[in-house]
């Protein structure tokens, strides 16, 4: 078989993406929120704790789309900054 492990790989896939939307079907089916993770919880129980901050944010972003546009800029700039550093890496080992 010429194409065998693409094939394996390509039915792993989708059988993941099945299992995965399936789950998510029988998640929302039952009023939950699906895929909540902890983030929301934990700062549920730090609130309920009676934990009072010690400072305030100087500047909020005005909504949730800067902050998530925030969060992928400093992802984006972290990759450039270990993709270069991994580059330079490489290169010297080969020129030397």
């Amino acid at each position: 078989m010429k194409h065998g492990l693409e094939i394996t790989v390509a039915v792993i896939i989708i059988v993941f993406a099945a299992v995965f939307l399936v789950q998510d079907a029988a998640i929302r089916a039952s009023g939950e929120e699906a895929w909540g993770g902890a983030d929301g919880e934990a700062a549920d129980l730090i609130e309920a704790s009676g934990y009072e901050p010690w400072f305030e944010s100087f500047w909020a972003p005005p909504s949730g789309e800067i902050e998530s546009l925030f969060f992928a800029l400093q992802a984006a700039i972290g990759a450039v900054i270990i993709g270069y550093v991994f580059g330079y890496w490489q290169g010297s080992r080969k020129t030397a």
